[in-house]
């Protein structure tokens, strides 16, 4: 008889602890960047509170829905591509 290791995250207790310290971490930078001078920003809205927050989190939902939506259909290959 073998018994199957046990690894961290499969208690949901630990991935619901990990999820608070990744939550926690996220809120300390967002108000660490209120902080933060942006004195030499080449456009008025990097000027913005939490700009490159939402820039970042823009730019990879539209990176995701891009190769779903454009780049799959290109690559992909049909079922009976190799038969």
């Amino acid at each position: 008889m073998s018994k199957e290791k046990k690894h961290v995250f499969d208690n949901p207790q630990n991935v619901k602890r990990l999820l608070k310290c990744f939550y926690g971490f996220l809120v300390v930078l967002l108000i660490g960047d209120s902080f933060v001078s942006k004195q030499h920003a080449a456009f008025g809205w990097e000027e913005w509170p939490e700009f490159y927050a939402v820039y970042g989190f823009v730019a990879c939902v539209v990176l995701v829905l891009a190769s779903k939506y454009i780049l799959r259909p290109i690559v992909k290959r049909h079922e009976d591509y190799y038969d």
